[in-house]
């Protein structure tokens, strides 16, 4: 990493056996693992005012979708938990519009970072998507906007809050919801998720701190963002396969375009 580094000092030592143990226990204890102050201030300050002015600039979408990202089912009930719908809309940058200089590519693609990652995460490899768009990400929730309960697809997300909002906004979770390697649904505690009988976690992080997470076992969202001031967040995409593009139809429905 050649100039000053947007990581933030000491406090993160990605090549030190001892911390990368650390930052894995926690991780696998709990699902989550929040870095505060990853990135400088001044880096932060760098992203938001490249990031900020362009917010016409992002691809709005707005969906309702079920808890497992997937279809409904004409076999079941319209409120059997599998079928029961949520809203979510947000807006992003795509890759190809991160400016060439930013300190997020700088730290997205520095070794040092990814065989951080790869050691916190218990993985071989780490690589970014193959296509133009997906491998950072830069999403908007102005206000009212907000992510709908979910699972995630894939098993470990890695995320960095650049701006917070006046209000809302917050990260709900419920850790081993599930265990999709076996098969589990988790019906039940999906329904009372969604009916608000089931105790809910709160993640809590500031700009600049970066965050693991494990959402294919756990059920999450975001709430509503509140007020003038837009929520935004750096989504970091890797797979643990080269060569990994999304289809054609997932460009376009996330990105509202090919390339």
């Amino acid at each position: 990493m050649t100039g000053p580094s947007p990581i933030g000092g000491s406090r993160h030592l990605l090549n030190d056996r001892d911390y990368r143990r650390q930052c894995r226990e926690v991780l696998d204890a709990t699902g989550a693992l929040v870095l505060g102050g990853f990135f400088t201030a001044e880096a932060v300050a760098r992203v938001v005012a490249d990031s900020a002015p362009r917010e016409d600039e992002a691809y709005y979408t707005s969906s309702t979708h079920n808890v497992y990202l997937t279809p409904s089912d004409p076999d079941l009930a319209d409120d059997h938990p599998f079928n029961r719908q949520v809203v979510s809309s947000k807006g992003l940058l795509a890759d190809d519009q991160i400016p060439v200089d930013s300190p997020l590519r700088t730290v997205y693609d520095d070794p040092d970072f990814r065989d951080f990652l790869c050691a916190v995460l218990d993985i071989d490899e780490i690589h970014p998507y193959a296509d133009e768009l997906s491998s950072i990400n830069i999403h908007f929730a102005s206000d009212g906007r907000e992510l709908g309960w979910h699972f995630d697809n894939s098993s470990f997300a890695v995320t960095m809050m650049l701006q917070a909002p006046e209000a809302g906004g917050t990260f709900e979770y419920v850790a081993g919801a599930r265990d999709a390697d076996v098969g589990e649904m988790a019906y039940d505690t999906v329904e009372a998720v969604l009916d608000g009988r089931h105790p809910v976690e709160t993640l809590a992080f500031s700009p600049g701190d970066l965050v693991l997470f494990r959402g294919r076992n756990a059920m999450h969202r975001v709430t509503p963002t509140i007020g003038a001031e837009t929520r935004l967040l750096v989504v970091f995409a890797f797979n643990d396969q080269p060569g990994v593009a999304l289809s054609d139809s997932a460009l376009q429905t996330f990105y509202g375009r090919t390339g």
